[in-house]
């Protein structure tokens, strides 16, 4: 018998940001949508579904006031990511053993992949423990395509997920420098859209030659009703993932469990608070324990765990101050009031620390040695803070 195809999966409908979807399709039936848009905020927020939403506004061919018709041919594409005009970039690991000239022809084709992995499974976390960035093989796999006659939309459309990974080369911001260009003067009726989760580190003359747009947080109980209607999670799971992810839905994925392993952000976040523990334990033997436990490489790679450090911080600095409510890790409410209320740590010691995780990922943005990361930055959290013992988190 015959294999049956596989049904082509769709991008899901945007989650929230109602308001901002309707301005956006406004401007757009008044001509008054500016060609280059920066869409920020945080991390899982949902920035990149909102400008393909946005990229399928653009190629729409009924579009209205309230949007794209997605009914047309141009729609159902969109919808597919599959539109001959919209072109999606974002961060890609660097193809091994590849250079020079060829290396433009192998990011575009781990584009092709990767754009074929999202198309199987759009819905996915916002987080890849894999280094990534925009080299300047991507900027110019964008600036060729610039230049091409559209097929179907009135002018090519550009997505480029994560700006702020625009990788300098040479001690140069080359790729930077070059999507520069394209946005001064951008080819016909070419259209872009910067995602960016850190738009600080964008170069000031592309947040200049783009209009900045801010999505806020989703409202916690939308959150909690998409992991539930659209990955089928466990409604008591759910509901604490949703709890946890700021208002992004990107984010509460990467808390889910996949059978009996935890969810990758999960994991991160206690080894967080490993880390704040061993920082604040009465013996710094515990640190260089915990700061050998990590690879000699990839420090890169320790972005997202400094924000859950940073997390963990606030929290106590919370608690002590009497804004207990407001802490981000719920669960751990209780064993957090009982650490303030123990050590005698006040909220004043924690805003020091939380300045030594700042300077912890400067060092790591340039690749220092992650166990000399990890070593200094529980010193410096130690140095900085009243000591006193963290319980361990119950596994």
């Amino acid at each position: 018998m015959a294999e049956r195809p596989r049904e082509r999966v769709k991008l899901h409908p945007v989650v929230g940001h109602q308001d901002l979807l309707q301005a956006l399709a406004a401007a757009y039936a008044r001509g008054s949508l500016p060609s280059t848009l920066l869409l920020h905020g945080p991390k899982g927020v949902g920035k990149q579904r909102v400008a393909l939403w946005l990229g399928q506004l653009l190629a729409c061919e009924a579009p209205s006031p309230a949007g794209p018709c997605a009914l047309c041919p141009s729609c159902r594409m969109a919808l597919g990511v599959e539109h001959p005009d919209l072109h999606w970039y974002f961060p890609l690991a660097r193809p091994k053993g590849v250079s020079g000239e060829r290396l433009v022809g192998a990011l575009e084709d781990a584009r092709a992949k990767a754009l074929a992995e999202r198309r199987s499974e759009p819905i996915r976390a916002s987080y890849d423990d894999e280094l990534r960035g925009l080299y300047l093989g991507v900027v110019q796999n964008i600036r060729s395509r610039a230049y091409l006659r559209p097929t179907m939309a009135n002018g090519q459309i550009f997505i480029v997920g994560d700006a702020e990974m625009l990788v300098s080369q040479e001690a140069s911001q080359e790729a930077a420098n070059a999507l520069l260009k394209l946005l001064e003067e951008p080819p016909g009726a070419s259209r872009f859209i910067l995602t960016s989760s850190e738009p600080g580190r964008l170069l000031p003359t592309i947040r200049s030659r783009t209009v900045s747009i801010h999505l806020t947080p989703v409202p916690v109980a939308d959150v909690e009703a998409f992991l539930v209607a659209g990955v089928s999670a466990d409604p008591n799971e759910a509901a604490w993932a949703a709890a946890l992810s700021q208002g992004a839905i990107g984010r509460a994925l990467g808390f889910l469990s996949d059978g009996d392993a935890k969810g990758p952000l999960e994991a991160l976040r206690r080894k967080a608070y490993v880390l704040v523990d061993a920082a604040l334990s009465d013996s710094p033997v515990t640190g260089y324990s915990v700061a050998l436990s990590y690879s000699p490489a990839g420090a890169r790679k320790l972005m997202d765990l400094f924000a859950f450090v940073e997390e963990w911080l606030r929290d106590l600095g919370a608690v002590a101050s009497g804004a207990g409510d407001a802490v981000f890790n719920h669960d751990a409410r209780p064993r957090l009031t009982e650490i303030v209320s123990r050590s005698g740590i006040t909220a004043n010691d924690l805003a020091l620390a939380i300045s030594a995780v700042e300077e912890a990922r400067e060092l790591a943005r340039g690749n220092v040695n992650p166990q000399l990361v990890i070593s200094g930055l529980i010193r410096s959290i130690r140095s900085r803070v009243v000591d006193g013992p963290l319980m361990e988190m119950t596994p």
